[in-house]
Order: structure tokens, then sequence, then C-alpha cells
């Protein structure tokens, strides 16, 4: 194999790998941000449990105001009642009183439904922020992983482009821009002739290239796709 291939194929190597780093630190913010939203929903989920507790503890205090105001309603009705002389406002008194007790029976059933919903909404909230100091506890962990990784792959990303740089300084100006340009357009610029097939296109090619390969005397390029040849085994 020719020098300038063992050289290519190293290159190549550590391209492939910058690369991979490149997309891992690509992929770091998508990852930071799944997690953040997760956390979010867990939040938004307990924030709206309490909220619906609150609101019902709050139309629950407004019905049992609503109680007490009746009553003493009625018990300014049961005053007045033995203070009349006339019969007909005495009946009116006696209806008022009568409706009243009717409406607070009913908002007083209401009332017990509310305090048993408020109840449910209670075990319910304990349970969704044990819940959510978990998700955050979790999050947290993963986040603290992320960074870690990040700093790791930056760390490994800068040696591999130092060594890259130290070895494009060694080699051909020409063959080093022929290189990036394959590798940048095709993923791959030097491929494998294995049974006089190019591995990048898979197509065959001439029996005068395959011989070329196979002399390793010079750079041969596959005749389709232009990537750079060398003897597969």
């Amino acid at each position: 194999m020719l020098p300038e291939i063992e050289k290519l194929l190293v290159l190549q190597d550590r391209d492939r790998k910058i690369r991979t780093l490149k997309q891992e630190l690509k992929l770091a913010p998508l990852e930071r941000k799944d997690l953040d939203e997760k956390l979010t929903d867990a939040v938004k989920k307990l924030e709206a449990m309490k909220l619906k507790a609150k609101e019902i503890e709050v139309e629950r205090k407004k019905l049992e105001n609503e109680v007490s105001t009746k009553r003493d309603s009625i018990a300014k009705f049961q005053t007045q009642k033995f203070q009349t002389r006339k019969n007909e406002e005495f009946q009116a008194l006696n209806n008022e009183i009568k409706r009243f007790e009717d409406e607070i029976r009913v908002t007083e059933d209401r009332e017990l439904e509310l305090m048993e919903s408020g109840d449910t909404a209670k075990v319910q909230i304990a349970e969704t922020d044990k819940e959510t100091q978990a998700v955050k506890s979790q999050v947290d962990k993963q986040l603290a992983n992320i960074t870690a990784k990040i700093e790791a792959v930056e760390a490994q990303l800068k040696d591999l482009e130092t060594e890259r740089a130290t070895l494009a300084m060694a080699m051909d100006e020409d063959l080093l821009d022929t290189f990036n340009r394959l590798f940048a357009n095709k993923n791959e610029a030097v491929v494998a002739l294995e049974h006089d097939v190019c591995m990048g296109c898979h197509m065959k090619v001439t029996t005068q290239t395959v011989v070329r390969v196979k002399g390793s005397r010079e750079i041969v390029h596959c005749e389709q796709c232009g990537r750079i040849l060398y003897p597969g085994e």
C-alpha cells in the first residue's frame, strides 16, 4: 500500500472520530432541552393540581360563607316572625325560613362533596410532589452527566483536531485538498477495492483501474464516484 494511502487512512480515521464527536456535541443541547421539558411538565402538573385544590377550597369557603349568611338571615326571620302580628307576614317569614333551610341543606351537601374532593386532592398532591422530586433528582443527575460528557468530548475533540492538523501538515497539499473535498461531499474519501468493486459507491471498476490500484504505485480514483481506492483483501 502506498505510504500516502496509509497516511490518508489515518487522517480519515481521525476525521471520522472528529465528525462523531461534533455530532455528539450538537445533540447535547437537544438532550438538555428534552430533560428541561420533562421537568417542566412534571412541575406544571403539580402546580395544576395545587391550583385545582386551591379552587376547591375557595369554592368551599364561599359556600360556607353563604350558609353562615343564610343562618343569620333565618335567625333574623325568626325574630321578625315573633314580632309580627299579621298572619300573612308570619307565613311569609316561615316560607323564607323554609326556603333558606332547604338551600342550606343543598349547599352543605355540596360543601361535603368539596371537602371530600379537597382531601383527595391533598393525597394526589403529596404523591405528585414526591414524583416531581424524583423527576427533578433524575433530571439533575442526567444534566450533570451531560455536562461531564460534553467536557470529556470537547477535550477529546481538541486532542484529535491537534493530531489531525499535525498529520495534515505532513501531506501533499493537492492530495490533502482532494481528500478534504471528497470527505466533505461523500463522508468517506478513501475506500477499499474488493472483488473489482469500489466499496464507496459499490460499482464495478474497469480492469485498468483494478490493475493500477493493485500495483500500489499511484493514487487511483474510482471512475464512478471519484473516491481514492486502495487494494482490499
